[in-house]
């Protein structure tokens, strides 16, 4: 694509005057550096002319905002959550210690449920729930897990088990909050070895819900008295007789107003590191529980006389099926820090403009975000996180279309989804808060708890690495890459050609891996996986990338304006150029990269870089943060934490 082209984008960078004008000096800078493009980039003939670009005045950023969040649904899906936080209710609050910040979850939490007019029908929905994690992820932490545990693991299980008959009005109203008990302190990753047991009492026709050993105490769940009464979906193994028919969930109080009930003991654990959440330990003592308590559905039924039906044969899948909500707590939990990420990429790149440092000459000023060092990276940043956004969206609509016959290959799917964006998130999260230096030190600056705040997303709902390593089991015989059978005719500026050579990098890494199954150490089990996962989890890393680039290629051929087109394929250039670094050892060795090819990476990447950088505030536009969250954070807006000083108080001596 030619560099004039998106010259034309230069006006359209943001509302702010004070960062337009630094922008402005910013774009002519990076366009004088700019080296001229390869002819194989240039638009399509008759695309050539801001005249000819989309409707006339429509905004790139609108235009990219639109395909970003769900085009027509777009206000049905975010619209409400995004002018939720934009209330001072959710504006960051300087000096509050630990219990009161989690205490303001609890507040907030309120606020949101306040909005929603049909509650069981939100959780009911993967794209309105995972919606709301992508919104609340940046400005409370607590609150997203908050969230996360009560609508979709509490009141999403009550919803998926039979309820008709069942009163949810005090959870969808939040006189109870909702909680999910699973994970113990000895079972976290292997919960199918979970102790809590609730055996069937035939003298009063109820439960006995007991925690066995020390071992076997819920380990993490919010169960503290902060935030009001709270009620529990328990997991725990169902004994008829003293026969284990397998792990159900069981709606158990745990407090009211006065306090925790009997035989339910509550300890609150040490803060741990993000925003603090009231986690504890929590064990039960011969609790007594209806037969209304167990959350039926044909996965398991028990009757009157004691006798379980159950369309499963086996413990193991009735497990998975009681907590099968843990599988769109994944998605709630990569789109919480989904979020995070595009929020810290805002921040950093608004800085990036407004923060001037000394220039080459004497006496000048420029931004900076006029270092290829710096916005070099922002930038990978930048290509990552529309790569995410576009996965995602793609997985929650697999996940919501989803039949019994597809479930396995969308679970893992989702799984895999979630390790890498949050993972990502990470990623981009730190290198935000570097690029914004000191300044990004302060939580004032919306952007140095981000990731402390991410390391939950990454851990929540099932560690990734463990996570990934079961994908990677199944997919080494159990999937087919994607690898053309020849490549496309291309260079390194060419779209389908990189794409082919991402899918030949899944295809080594999982030949690799059949190998080393193969090959491993025979009646070794554990040793054949040993000498096979590291090859098997290259593997998975290469699809799930091939994966967003894809998404991120489809999200270009539907943009109606073709300047956002031409930005998504540039940015879908960068991303592949990137991930293919790491592999062009392999693909040379394999005869599809040339050694040219591989000494033309480096420019190449820089080229792409390059027509990128003077757009970098249309592309964090599209993200649609609210302008008034913006506001509120001093980096984000051309100041400093000094602006959060009183201006009342005498210098420090």
């Amino acid at each position: 694509m030619a560099v004039s082209t998106f010259e034309a984008l230069a006006a359209e960078t943001t509302e702010d005057p004070a960062i337009r004008e630094r922008t402005a000096s910013t774009h002519d800078l990076a366009v004088r550096e700019a080296p001229a493009a390869p002819a194989a980039q240039a638009l399509p003939e008759g695309r050539e002319t801001p005249a000819q670009a989309g409707p006339a005045g429509r905004p790139v950023a609108d235009e990219l905002a639109r395909l970003l969040f769900e085009g027509p649904q777009r206000e049905h899906r975010h619209g409400i959550w995004r002018k939720t936080i934009s209330g001072a209710a959710f504006s960051y609050r300087p000096g509050l210690p630990p219990a009161e910040r989690a205490a303001l979850s609890y507040d907030r939490l309120r606020l949101l449920n306040e909005v929603l007019v049909d509650p069981d029908r939100f959780v009911a929905d993967p794209h309105r729930l995972a919606a709301l994690h992508e919104w609340i992820g940046p400005v409370d932490g607590g609150l997203t897990t908050l969230a996360s545990i009560h609508y979709n693991l509490f009141l999403g299980s009550l919803v998926d088990h039979d309820h008709e008959s069942r009163d949810l009005s005090a959870f969808t109203a939040l006189h109870s909050t909702g909680t999910f008990l699973c994970t113990e302190l000895e079972h976290g990753n292997d919960v199918a070895a979970m102790e809590t047991v609730a055996a069937y009492d035939r003298a009063s026709d109820g439960f006995r819900l007991h925690t066995p050993t020390p071992g076997a105490r819920k380990f993490m769940p919010n169960t503290s008295l902060t935030g009001g009464p709270k009620t529990a979906a328990v997991a725990a193994r169902l004994l008829v007789d003293d026969e284990d028919q397998g792990v159900f969930l069981f709606l158990t109080p745990l407090s009211d107003e006065k306090g925790h009930l009997p035989g339910v003991t509550v300890r609150r654990l040490p803060d741990r590191t993000g925003t603090p959440v009231d986690h504890c330990l929590t064990s039960f003592e011969q609790v007594w529980l209806p037969r209304e308590a167990l959350l039926q559905a044909d996965h398991g039924r028990l009757d009157r006389n004691g006798t379980l039906t159950s369309n499963l044969g086996n413990r193991r899948k009735r497990l998975l099926r009681s907590i099968n909500r843990v599988t769109m707590g994944k998605l709630c939990m990569s789109a919480g820090t989904l979020g995070m990420a595009r929020a810290a990429l805002t921040i950093a790149v608004r800085y990036a403009h407004s923060r001037l440092i000394a220039g080459p000459r004497a006496g000048e000023r420029i931004p900076l975000d006029a270092h290829r060092s710096h916005h070099g990276r922002l930038l990978d940043g930048l290509a990552t996180a529309y790569a995410m956004t576009f996965l995602h969206r793609a997985v929650v609509d697999r996940f919501a279309a989803h039949t019994e016959q597809d479930r396995e290959e969308v679970e893992r799917l989702t799984a895999v989804a979630k390790g890498w964006i949050t993972w990502q998130a990470r990623e981009i999260a730190t290198e935000c808060r570097e690029r914004c230096g000191a300044q990004g030190l302060f939580p004032a600056n919306g952007i140095a708890d981000l990731t402390a705040n991410i390391e939950g997303g990454i851990t929540a709902e099932g560690d990734n690495l463990v996570i990934w390593v079961k994908a990677a089991s199944e997919m080494v015989f159990g999937h087919e890459s994607a690898k053309p059978e020849t490549l496309p005719a291309g260079d390194l500026t060419d779209l389908p050609f990189l794409r082919g050579l991402l899918a030949q990098s899944e295809a080594i890494w999982q030949t690799r891996a059949r190998t080393a199954l193969r090959e491993g150490p025979s009646g070794d089990p554990v040793g054949r996986w040993n000498v096979t996962s590291s090859a098997a989890l290259e593997m998975v890393s290469a699809h799930v990338c091939l994966q967003s680039a894809d998404a991120l290629a489809a999200a270009a051929d539907q943009a109606t304006d073709p300047r956002s087109a031409a930005l998504l394929r540039s940015l879908c250039r960068l991303f592949l150029l990137r991930r293919l670094r790491e592999h062009t050892g392999d693909l040379l060795a394999e005869g599809h990269l040339t050694p040219d090819q591989v000494r033309a990476l480096p420019k190449t990447v820089d080229t792409t870089v390059a027509e990128l950088a003077p757009h970098m505030m249309t592309l964090v536009d599209a993200f649609d943060l609210p302008s008034e969250l913006l506001s509120a954070i001093p980096i984000a807006s051309g100041e400093t934490i000094v602006r959060t000083l009183p201006d009342d108080l005498p210098p420090s001596p």
